[in-house]
């Protein structure tokens, strides 16, 4: 009997049966229709992926029929095309990513020395230069922004914060002793922080520019103004977090778990 279908061949005398593997007993003959219905579902789709038996898991030799000059010119062709398309499509990738990284280094370089001021730097500037340097710019403001500066700050101030009371006056909290460490999740793990870093970073410069005309409008020399600028920012920022930080450290250190309330019985 047909192992797949489990008709015999009084079923169907017309039916083509195969011996495609070493097995015997009652899986050694299939129908030649239900193997091949078989096949492609193992296959899914994939016409030289190679199947094999359940049972004793020798390959089954399938072959084609031979094909015309033109009709193995094209099947070559569409190989070759499938294995090139990955590699074509990550070479595209890689050079889009480049491309933008270049365009938004000019365009923040024109951001912090000034429009005409960029201009000017980048026409006198090594074409080879601009593109090796160009693409770093959001490059190493990214790995900038991976440094988390406050994390190490607000250690060391829980540390020695007994010896400096003047930090419990403008951080509360800081020096009093907690029941538990509560522990701290890693940020990177988490892909929402890992896409607050990048547009975190990839903003900065527009931040630290207008931060600078705000707070620094008497310099007059854009970089300086964009750098003061960028410097408060961070600074500012970084006491608001340190502050914020040691709140949620203070709440879930003082974390309690409360006693199951229990039902009176009816």
């Amino acid at each position: 009997s047909c192992w797949v279908c489990f008709a015999t061949d009084e079923d169907d005398r017309t039916a083509e049966w195969v011996r495609p593997c070493r097995c015997r007993g009652s899986t050694k003959w299939v129908h030649q229709a239900c193997l091949q219905r078989w096949v492609d579902e193992k296959q899914r789709g994939n016409s030289t992926a190679r199947v094999a038996c359940p049972q004793c898991n020798a390959e089954y030799l399938i072959v084609f029929p031979k094909l015309g000059p033109v009709v193995y010119v094209l099947d070559l062709a569409d190989r070759l095309i499938s294995k090139a398309c990955p590699f074509a499509a990550a070479g595209i990738m890689v050079g889009s990513i480049y491309w933008t990284a270049v365009t938004y280094g000019a365009v923040t370089v024109m951001q912090v020395v000034g429009h005409k001021e960029g201009l000017d730097v980048m026409e006198r500037a090594d074409p080879l230069f601009l593109l090796i340097g160009l693409p770093t710019i959001p490059v190493m403001l990214i790995l900038g922004k991976m440094i988390r500066w406050e994390d190490y700050v607000l250690r060391l101030w829980r540390k020695y914060s007994n010896k400096l009371q003047i930090l419990n006056s403008i951080f509360p909290g800081i020096g009093c002793p907690v029941p538990r460490i509560p522990a701290e999740a890693n940020p990177l793990a988490d892909h929402v922080s890992a896409t607050r870093i990048l547009c975190g970073a990839l903003v900065f410069p527009t931040i630290a520019t207008i931060v600078g005309k705000l707070m620094f409008s008497s310099v007059n020399s854009n970089l300086q103004r964009t750098i003061l600028g960028g410097i408060a920012f961070v600074a500012i920022k970084g006491a608001f977090k340190v502050y914020f930080k040691q709140q949620q450290y203070l709440r879930q250190a003082h974390r309690k778990i409360l006693n199951y309330p229990e039902q009176e019985e009816a």
